[in-house]
Parts: C-alpha cells; sequence; structure tokens
C-alpha cells in the first residue's frame, strides 16, 4: 500500500502576512522579510503533516493548499 505524500502550495498573492501558518507549523512555513508566506517544505515530512494541515486550515486568506500526491 502506498502511503500519500502531503504537498503543500502558497499562492503568495493571497497571503496577507498573518502569520498563523508559521505559528501553526514553523518545520514547514516561514515569512519573507515582506511577511508573505514562504512554504518551505514542499513535500511535507510526515511527522509536521498534522501541524501543516492545521496551517492550512487556519489560514486567513487561503493562501494555503494541500495537495495530497
Amino acid at each position: 500500500m502506498k502511503i500519500s505524500q502531503m504537498r503543500i502550495t502558497a499562492d503568495r498573492d493571497v497571503c496577507i502576512g498573518a502569520g498563523m501558518c508559521v505559528m501553526t507549523a514553523e518545520e514547514v512555513f516561514d515569512q519573507g522579510d515582506d511577511g508573505i508566506v514562504v512554504v518551505i517544505e514542499v513535500e511535507v515530512p510526515p511527522e509536521h503533516a498534522d501541524a501543516a494541515a492545521r496551517a492550512v486550515a487556519a489560514c486567513p486568506s487561503g493562501a494555503l493548499r494541500r495537495v495530497d500526491a
């Protein structure tokens, strides 16, 4: 049985720089100098998958997307 790998994408044009993603999953997300999201783990390690999923759900602008491969 193949285990699906979670991938995260971010639309930097939609991001409002709230930082909820970084506070929820700092291993997966960061913010650039402009405050806009930077995905540092596009292919999310299994040990960070729950936190990454919570961060996607908490994003106030909807800039984050979860893509299961």
